[in-house]
C-alpha cells in the first residue's frame, strides 16, 4: 500500500510497526457544537482508510478521541448555564448519531480529555523536568519550541504567517511557545487540580497524552503507525503534538501523517467566522446518510471538496444504479466474491485511496451485471456472485447494504408511509379473498401516489418511482 506521507510530502510504501496490525490515531472534535461537514468528511475519509486496511487483512486498532474541556466549551457555559458535562454529554452523543447516520465505524478506543488527566500531567511534568517546558507568573506552562531543533520539521510552516496562528502572550519566550497548561484566571474559570496547580489542559497536550497512554507501542522509533486530521490541523495542532511527543518520550509519534483537504461552500473553507458552516444534522434533514456518505466519499480525499447540490444529486444518481442492480438479484443469497472485482478495487485503494479508481471499477460492475442479466435473467450463479460483489463493496466503502426497495423509499415521510403500508395490507387481504378487482384499484391508487409494488417470495415490496 502506498500513501501521501504529509510529513515527507510524498507518496511512500506503507510498511506496518507490527506485521499484520495497524494502530491509528484520528483527531476527534471539540464538543461545544454539532458536527458540520468537515468533521463528517474527515471521519469518512479515515473510516475508508480503515476498512481497506481491514479487508487487506490487518488488524486495526482505531482511537478518535473527544477534546471536552476547551476555551469554545467553557465560552458555552457561560453563555447556556448549563454545566460542562451537560453540554459535552449531549455534543458527544450527538456526534455519535450522525457518524452512525453517516455509516462510520465506531473507533476501538474514544477517550475524553477529561478522563485523561493523570496522563496531561505525567507528560507535562516530564517536559518541566527536561528542561523543555517552563512556568510563568500567571501560572501558565509553555512548550519552549526553541529546545525542539525538529520543530516544524512535520508541517514545514514556521513562517510569520503561520506563526501568527498562535496565540500571543507576552510572557512566553519565544512566538512559537504553545501552552501545555493554562493556570486559573479567577472566579468563574473552569479548573481541576493538578500538581502544577489548578487550571486547565492546552489542546494540543491531550492527544499526545492519550495517544502515550491508550495507544501507543511501548517500544520502537515510533509509537503508532498512522496519524490523521483535516489539512487544517496540520499546522500548529499537529507540529506541536509531534513536538511534544518527541521532547517527552524521545522517540517520533506516528510513521506516517495522513490529512483530508478542505470541505468549501461557495469556494469559501468551510468556517463558523464566515457564517457558511454546514451542520451534519442539517443535511440529514435533507439527503439520506448513505448518499450523503457516497458523495463525501467520491472525491481522493487529499483535494478540497466543494459542496453543491448539483454534484450531490449527481453522485446519487450513481448509487442508484448500484441498488437498481441489487433489485434485480433481490431475496438470492450471495456465493463468492468475483476474485478480478476484489484485487482491482483494492488495488485502486491501496493507491492512496484512489476513489476515483474504485468507483470506476464499481461502475464497470454494475454496467456488466446488467448486461449479463439481460442476456440471461434466470441465471443464479451470476446473480449470486452479483450478491457477493456488492456485499463487499458493502463492507468497504460503507455504501450498498440496505434493502434495495428501503433505499428507494428515501424521502417519503412517516404519514405516507403508513398510508402506503396500510393500503398494501388491504391489497393483500383481497387477494387473498380474490377480490382482484379490488387489488388492481389499490395498486393503480398506489401509482398514482407515485409508488410502485413487486409481489416477491418474501412478500410484497415498494418504492417511490
Amino acid at each position: 500500500m502506498r500513501l501521501f506521507d504529509s510529513s515527507k510530502r510524498r507518496m511512500v510504501d506503507f510498511v506496518p510497526l507490527k506485521e499484520g496490525e495497524v494502530r491509528i490515531y484520528v483527531c476527534g472534535p471539540t464538543v461545544y457544537d454539532d458536527a458540520h461537514l468537515g468533521h463528517a468528511r474527515s471521519a469518512i475519509v479515515f473510516d475508508l482508510l480503515r476498512r481497506t486496511l481491514e479487508a487487506l487483512g490487518y488488524r486495526v486498532i482505531f482511537m478518535k478521541n473527544f477534546t471536552d474541556i476547551d476555551d469554545k466549551i467553557i465560552k458555552k457555559v457561560k453563555e447556556s448555564g448549563r454545566s460542562l458535562e451537560e453540554i459535552t454529554t449531549h455534543y458527544i452523543r450527538r456526534y455519535l448519531e450522525d457518524m452512525e447516520a453517516l455509516g462510520v465505524l465506531r473507533p476501538h478506543i474514544e477517550p475524553k480529555a477529561t478522563e485523561s488527566l493523570d496522563a496531561i500531567f505525567h507528560m507535562i511534568q516530564r517536559l518541566l523536568e527536561e528542561g523543555i517546558a517552563y512556568r510563568t507568573e500567571k501560572g501558565d506552562i509553555y512548550f519552549d519550541t526553541s529546545k525542539d531543533r525538529a520543530y516544524c520539521s512535520l508541517s514545514h510552516r514556521c513562517d510569520e504567517e503561520s506563526l501568527s496562528r498562535i496565540e500571543p502572550d507576552p510572557l512566553k519566550r519565544n512566538p512559537a511557545d504553545f501552552a501545555l497548561w493554562k493556570g486559573c484566571k479567577g472566579e468563574g474559570d473552569i479548573c481541576f487540580d493538578s500538581p502544577f496547580g489548578p487550571g486547565r489542559p492546552g489542546w494540543h497536550i491531550e492527544c499526545s497524552a492519550m495517544i502515550q497512554k491508550y495507544l501507543a507501542y511501548k517500544e520502537g522509533p515510533y509509537q503508532i503507525d498512522i496519524h490523521g486530521g483535516g489539512a487544517d490541523l496540520l499546522f500548529p495542532h499537529h507540529e506541536n503534538e509531534a513536538a511534544q511527543t518527541r521532547s517527552a518520550c524521545s522517540r517520533e509519534l506516528a510513521s506516517y501523517w495522513l490529512h483530508n483537504g478542505f470541505v468549501t461552500i461557495s469556494g469559501e473553507k468551510m468556517s463558523k467566522s464566515l457564517g457558511n458552516s454546514f451542520f451534519v444534522k442539517d443535511a440529514l434533514k435533507v439527503y439520506d446518510g448513505e448518499v450523503l456518505r457516497f458523495y463525501l466519499l467520491s472525491t481522493h480525499y487529499r483535494a478540497d471538496l466543494n459542496f453543491n447540490e448539483e454534484d450531490l444529486v449527481a453522485s446519487k444518481k450513481r448509487l442508484d444504479k448500484l441498488y437498481r442492480l441489487k433489485k434485480r438479484i433481490y431475496g438470492v443469497s450471495p456465493s463468492s466474491v468475483n476474485p478480478t472485482l476484489r484485487d482491482e478495487v483494492l488495488s485502486a485503494l491501496q493507491d492512496d485511496l484512489n476513489i476515483s479508481r474504485a468507483l470506476a471499477v464499481l461502475d464497470e460492475m454494475v454496467k456488466r451485471g446488467n448486461e449479463m442479466l439481460d442476456r440471461n435473467p434466470k441465471e443464479r450463479g451470476v446473480k449470486r456472485e452479483l450478491a457477493a460483489n456488492i456485499e463487499f463493496i458493502s463492507q468497504l466503502l460503507g455504501v450498498g447494504g440496505r434493502d434495495p426497495y428501503s433505499y428507494f423509499q428515501i424521502g417519503v415521510d412517516e404519514e405516507s408511509r403508513a398510508r402506503i403500508e396500510a393500503l398494501i395490507e388491504e391489497r393483500s387481504r383481497a387477494k387473498r379473498e380474490r377480490n382482484f378487482e379490488v387489488a388492481d384499484r389499490i395498486r393503480e391508487e398506489l401509482k398514482e401516489m407515485g409508488i410502485a409494488i413487486m409481489d416477491t417470495p418474501q412478500g410484497t415490496v415498494w418504492e417511490k418511482i
